[in-house]
């Protein structure tokens, strides 16, 4: 029964996205995977499923995940039928929608799955700008501790607009030697030693 509503299923999300026009998504995400993630954002919200899907995606995620899944989802020399089928089976145990069931059946039908990990992604940008989240991501070369953390998102604050919220994200990499880098929304800055040191270096080569 769960085989045969999911082959009733599987053309309701390309045809949906042919036939109406899409919703504007809230950020625009580049790309083959952004295309498929806007069109995942317009279907989920025309049905009001926005957050539902975005829970599923999770579910997603974490099947692309299982090695016993993935080597056959992700391998491309296993037929096309094959893989629709372990895909399928997989979310039919966790009920998903029939939005999610199809994003995975046309991502399988144009030879795409491979890149499921990066709709996923993309679609949670769009997801974070929907609820005015603005994701920065920061790097240091030592882990920040608390005050210091504190007066980094005081000063991040100042990047935002009237009803926005940082999503903050912090990773350390020795190999930057000190400073930081920050990636805020469309904004990159390299305050990094290793970057600053590479600048001087050149600086002194061509002089």
């Amino acid at each position: 029964m769960a085989a045969l509503m999911l082959g009733q299923q599987v053309r309701q999300f390309s045809t949906s996205v042919v036939r109406q026009k899409l919703v504007k998504s809230p950020i625009q995400v580049y790309g083959v995977a952004g295309r498929y993630a806007t069109a995942l954002f317009s279907a989920a919200s025309k049905q009001n499923k926005l957050d539902q899907v975005e829970q599923e995606m999770g579910k997603v995620s974490a099947l692309i995940k299982d090695p016993n899944i993935s080597s056959i989802v992700m391998n491309p020399h296993v037929k096309r039928s094959i893989k629709q089928k372990t895909f399928h089976n997989g979310l039919a145990k966790d009920k998903v929608s029939a939005i999610t069931v199809n994003l995975i059946t046309v991502l399988s039908d144009n030879g795409r799955l491979p890149i499921t990990g990066e709709v996923i992604v993309a679609f949670r940008k769009m997801m974070s700008a929907h609820r005015g989240e603005v994701i920065c991501s920061v790097t240091t070369a030592q882990p920040l501790d608390v005050p210091n953390l504190a007066d980094l998102k005081v000063a991040l604050k100042g990047f935002l607009q009237k009803g926005e919220t940082i999503k903050l994200e912090t990773k350390s990499d020795p190999a930057i030697l000190g400073g930081m880098i920050v990636s805020i929304g469309d904004k990159y800055v390299d305050m990094s030693t290793k970057t600053k040191i590479q600048k001087l270096t050149k600086l002194i080569k061509e002089t």
